[in-house]
């Protein structure tokens, strides 16, 4: 039997739940070359600022057991050339969905990015990342305060009149629920969780942290249970989807993150590890299902 691996998102409709997380995968023009990209349920572009950012010193990649630690701190060219550059060209090869994902250090730079990603053509979802650190606010990221995470929500949701916005949760809290709900009661259409934990490594033979920033976002396979279980929580408290992201290697964790709630899943640090992740993932999708008498994935959405 043929397996349906369709999923509906903010009535969009995905040929499957799979889609590779914003800054593990580029703006996917890198990788046009190598792969089929129309095979991907949808493509999380590099996070994008108003101003183009060369990120932090180096080094700022480092390894750990089962995952690794990042500190490129936003390195991308800026809105001006993701919409008028970046999404035109994606366009022309890929008809699946192209999330953007936009990153602001304050308020105002949330709305000016949103706006013009909402004006862009191209992209059919606008996901937003409140993990930056709020300059105007103590350097608090905006997500850990669900104060915070409620303002830029409310702020974006008044100039994005045409795609759906999901604000991407960080996990670097007491209660993601709270911070989810205040997303939610703002008016957000969709929730991305989680994004990466905070993390280190010291090389011990010189005394001083691995990452010139000192600390990094850790991701990867060990973080995978800590997400489920938030993608788990915050799909039962809230009304809205949830696309799940964290640690997630294989078919049967997409899965599992479906069972939890999510209705798409979001692959990250494993396309660093092996950039066929993705179509690898989607491939063995059927097998898993067919062992598990699964016809189709939207049956199987929040499940547990």
């Amino acid at each position: 039997m043929v397996k349906d691996l369709s999923v509906e998102l903010c009535e969009l409709q995905l040929k499957n739940p799979v889609v590779p997380a914003s800054g593990t995968f580029g703006f996917g023009l890198e990788l046009a070359d190598e792969m089929d990209l129309n095979v991907l349920g949808g493509i999380s572009l590099k996070g994008s600022t108003r101003e183009a950012r060369y990120g932090n010193p180096t080094p700022r990649i480092a390894e750990a057991s089962c995952g690794m630690l990042n500190a490129v701190g936003l390195q991308n060219p800026g809105i001006d050339v993701l919409v008028n550059e970046k999404v035109p060209a994606l366009r022309k090869i890929y008809s699946g969905a192209i999330i953007a994902n936009i990153s602001g250090f304050s308020v105002e730079e949330y709305r000016e990015c949103c706006a013009k990603a909402d004006a862009c053509p191209g992209i059919d979802i606008i996901e937003v990342n409140i993990s930056c650190p709020n300059v105007h606010g103590g350097g608090l990221a905006f997500g850990t305060s669900a104060q915070a995470a409620a303002q830029v929500t409310a702020t974006v949701r008044e100039v994005c009149h045409n795609k759906p916005v999901f604000i991407k949760l960080s996990p670097n809290v007491t209660d993601i629920v709270e911070i989810a709900r205040a997303c939610e009661d703002a008016g957000a259409d969709g929730l991305t969780l989680v994004n990466t934990f905070l993390g280190m490594r010291i090389d011990i033979a010189r005394r001083k942290p691995v990452l010139a920033n000192t600390t990094g976002g850790f991701s990867g396979a060990a973080i995978f249970p800590i997400a489920l279980r938030m993608v788990y929580q915050v799909a039962h408290a809230c009304h809205i989807p949830v696309m799940g992201c964290g640690g997630v290697t294989s078919a049967r964790d997409v899965v599992e993150m479906m069972m939890a709630g999510a209705t798409a899943v979001q692959v990250g640090a494993e396309n660093l590890r092996n950039p066929f992740a993705c179509p690898e993932i989607i491939g063995q999708l059927p097998s898993v299902m067919e062992e598990l008498h699964i016809d189709s994935l939207k049956e199987i959405i929040g499940t547990v």
